[in-house]
């Protein structure tokens, strides 16, 4: 490419596509240090004496991604030119669109600014000589590496661990998030610099942690990030939803779920480097030499473990102790003379130990049991379902002591259908882990929760498993069942605990679905639920479960308003099983969220009657020809003279003003109307009630045009929309006559978008149906509304012309 520009050499090596990954990067870095090298020799007329152009941070290392930043420094020792020289380097860069990462310094300098700048220290880690004088850059670099492991990297360790930690706390995870960065999320590849910059301090840090299992794990994220570049034309180093199909077709994946597993697997790899690193720090850090006899005398007193590092044991109870488990140095291992080839239950025995401690697995006894020990027979072996029961049990300690044998390849030796979810990713923005976090956090959840059942052992288990049949083809839920109930008898569980353990699998979204789409004051709801679960121990361990999944699901999975719903719902249902045919009072606290005079619970026979608030918004909406308003977060309550489509246009202009509907309720008498909304803000500001009053009188007398201005936010609102789900929402319609015994219930699932709800209860009402209640269901950016109505006598919507009338309309809405 002699005589090319940058920009033409790097646009030719992005059309080999055979060209990939570390390979790509190490050709780029070639040709731009050759580029570079032209243009100082025609800055300098090839007189590179006293003077040296240094390559730093990645582009140093030879990893030079197709849109990644040339990080340049020019050292000089007095040369009165170097200004010139400089600009002749810096300004074709430019005008080659590269950004540039540059300065100007003498050997002093540099050494100067790498003791004050941590990310100019690390940088110079990296450089090596582009172009110059070789007696200016070797002595500089390994002058630089020298004060790095003397003094720097004990100066600049405390800031470095505290950056990672912000800096991953910031990111998230790569293995876990949906769209995760591959440079600068936990596991992503500025992790492998950084320890490659402890190694570099202290080399000893490579006898505690498995360096060389960042090579393989860095290279496939450079091969996804080189490919991201290419197909972006940019800097993008988030792997973005809307680039996983084509780099997964541009490599050798499947599909964008192998992708994905892949690049999990990778970050999880380099995050349990970086994670055991960080925490065995005080192993491998170096100590003053008046330190280290006594620290080295203090390491080979005690020899307990498979050679991990020794110190005092902590006392073990005697039937831990007794089958060769040690403590030591912090660390939890086997003796030697510990059964591991024989006794395959140890491993949950050690996890228990571990995690009830919050103590690490020692490193030499994972290899020990990844090298000897067997799998679990069937049946499992007495003690080893009260093993993992144990280490389920201590809570969220147990997950790095699981994730450990997981690493280790051990869990799927323990429990073989674990292969099944082990890195699956979940590709919506609902969910924020993969299949196997999430049973790990959720069961982890749920041991905070084992006082409030009766059968800890069954929820802890149960939560563990719950989502196993994500693993396999078909339906989850169908799929988990028939491999819980084959798991649970390998564990030794008695058939009525695996019928318990298979019904937690089959009612798992039985509660949080029927709670958010469902009236919790029509009774058939009620005995709909209890005739599901069947008995109170069933139904509480459900009530557990759903809280435990639903806060290891992501942070719109489970708030106050969700967990309301579901504790009413569970408190109903529980006095419907004990026997009382009454139905049981709301928990409701709110004045404005009594549903004491819904529909559903006037035709029940409960107290129909209103609380003292909305009967008084009633009455003073009968004396006013104006609408009256009240705002009591997170509840909207409206009152105002019956007219067609009244819940439409309140609910268009609670959208306009950035209220999300979550609840609707519907009564009227004496020609008023009173609609009472359950809504969510988020982040936003209530809006004025003043205003939000005027508007509403607009809305009624024409003046506001509610549509415009309803499809203008959301197109606004789609055009800056990514998508946040692998597959498109696939808008569907059911219309059910049993869910409610004096209502025809219309589900629908559809895109979440600005007016949906206004746009289908006026689809609703333009079919001549009264809708009396309304539950709104979000799940990423998909919603599940149902919607509770009734003909114009009052009755369930039987009619069949009727019904495809409604079916057509609302598919119309939605679409």
């Amino acid at each position: 490419m002699e005589g090319a520009s940058l920009r033409e050499r790097r646009q030719a090596l992005l059309e080999r596509h055979e060209l990939q990954g570390e390979a790509f990067c190490r050709t780029y870095a070639a040709e731009a240090d050759t580029w570079l090298a032209e243009l100082a020799d025609s800055a300098t007329r090839t007189d590179s004496r006293h003077l040296a152009l240094i390559a730093v941070g990645g582009y140093g290392r030879g990893q030079l991604c197709p849109f990644s930043d040339l990080d340049v420094v020019l050292v000089h020792e007095g040369r009165r030119d170097i200004a010139t020289v400089a600009d002749a380097i810096w300004y074709p860069v430019w005008d080659q669109g590269v950004r540039l990462d540059h300065s100007v310094r003498r050997p002093a300098e540099v050494l100067k600014a790498a003791s004050e700048d941590l990310r100019v220290a690390l940088g110079l880690l990296d450089a090596r000589l582009v172009w110059g004088d070789p007696q200016i850059a070797e002595p500089l670099l390994e002058r630089v590496i020298s004060v790095w492991r003397s003094r720097l990297g004990a100066h600049w360790l405390p800031d470095l661990q505290e950056q990672v930690t912000a800096r991953h706390h910031l990111q998230g995870d790569v293995a876990f998030l949906l769209e995760p960065d591959l440079k600068e999320s936990h596991g992503g590849l500025r992790d492998v610099n950084v320890l490659m910059a402890l190694a570099a301090y202290a080399p000893t840090v490579a006898d505690y942690v498995d360096l060389e299992a960042l090579g393989p794990a860095a290279a496939q994220l450079t091969l996804v990030r080189v490919e991201l570049h290419r197909n972006a034309g940019r800097d993008l180093d988030r792997l973005l939803l809307q680039e996983q199909d084509q780099i997964a077709a541009q490599l050798p994946y499947r599909d964008a779920d192998a992708l994905m597993a892949t690049v999990s697997e990778a970050g999880r790899s380099i995050a349990w480097v970086s994670d055991e690193a960080w925490r065995r720090r005080p192993f491998w850090q170096p100590v003053p030499a008046r330190r280290f006899r006594q620290a080295a005398s203090r390491r080979t007193k005690v020899r307990g473990t498979d050679g991990g590092p020794p110190a005092s044991d902590s006392p073990l109870t005697p039937s831990d102790s007794s089958v060769g488990l040690v403590i030591s140095n912090g660390e939890v291992g086997l003796a030697p003379s510990a059964p591991v080839a024989t006794d395959p239950s140890l491993a949950f025995l050690l996890a228990a130990v571990a995690a009830e401690r919050d103590l690490p697995i020692a490193r030499p006894t994972l290899h020990r049991l990844a090298d000897r020990m067997p799998a679990l027979p069937d049946p499992w072996p007495s003690g080893a379902r009260e093993s993992l029961v144990r280490v389920l049990g201590a809570g969220h300690p147990a997950v790095d002591a699981l994730e450990a044998l997981d690493h280790y390849g051990l869990l799927v030796r323990l429990l073989p259908e674990w292969r099944g979810v082990r890195n699956k990713p979940q590709r919506n923005a609902y969910h924020r882990y993969t299949v196997d976090r999430h049973l790990l956090e959720a069961a982890a959840n749920a041991a905070s929760l084992t006082g409030r059942v009766d059968r800890p052992d069954l929820l802890l288990v149960g939560t563990l498993l719950h989502d196993i049949g994500k693993g396999s083809p078909g339906d989850h839920t169908e799929v988990g069942m028939t491999m819980i109930a084959t798991i649970a008898t390998r564990m030794g569980f008695p058939p009525g605990d695996v019928v318990t353990l298979v019904d937690l699998c089959r009612f798992h979204l039985l509660l949080p679905d029927t709670a958010t789409r469902r009236d919790l004051d029509d009774p058939t709801t009620i005995e709909t639920v209890a005739k599901s679960v069947g008995d109170r121990q069933t139904l509480e361990l459900l009530a557990a479960l759903t809280e435990a999944d639903s806060l290891a699901t992501g942070p719109s999975a489970w708030g106050p308003w969700k967990a309301g719903l579901v504790g009413e719902l569970v408190q109903r249902t529980s006095h419907y099983l004990s026997g009382n045919t009454a139905p049981a009072p709301s928990r409701s606290t709110s004045t404005l969220a009594n549903r004491g005079g819904s529909p559903a619970a006037e035709a029940s026979g409960a107290d129909g009657s209103a609380t003292e608030g909305l009967d008084e918004l009633l009455a003073e909406a009968r004396r006013s020809p104006h609408p009256v308003v009240r705002f009591d977060p997170p509840h909207v309550a409206v009152a105002a003279p019956d007219r067609p489509g009244l819940l439409a246009s309140v609910a268009g202009l609670l959208a306009l003003h950035g209220l999300d509907v979550r609840s609707a309720d519907v009564t009227s008498g004496g020609g008023v109307a009173a609609e009472l909304f359950t809504v969510d803000a988020g982040q936003r500001r209530w809006p004025d009630l003043s205003r939000f009053t005027r508007d509403l009188e607009e809305v009624f007398s024409g003046v506001l045009a509610l549509e415009e201005r309803l499809d203008a936010k959301a197109s606004a609102y789609a055009g800056a929309r990514r998508p946040s789900a692998a597959h498109p929402v696939t808008p569907t319609v059911e219309i059910d006559d049993r869910a409610s015994s004096i209502s025809t219930v219309v589900e629908i699932h559809a895109l979440d978008e600005v007016g949906l709800l206004h746009r289908v209860t006026r689809a609703l009402f333009e079919c001549g149906l009264d809708v009396v209640s309304a539950r709104v269901s979000t799940v990423g950016d998909a919603v599940v509304d149902a919607f509770y109505v009734r003909d114009s006598s009052g009755h369930k919507v039987t009619d069949p012309t009727l019904v495809e009338r409604v079916r057509h309309a609302v598919e119309t809405a939605i679409t």
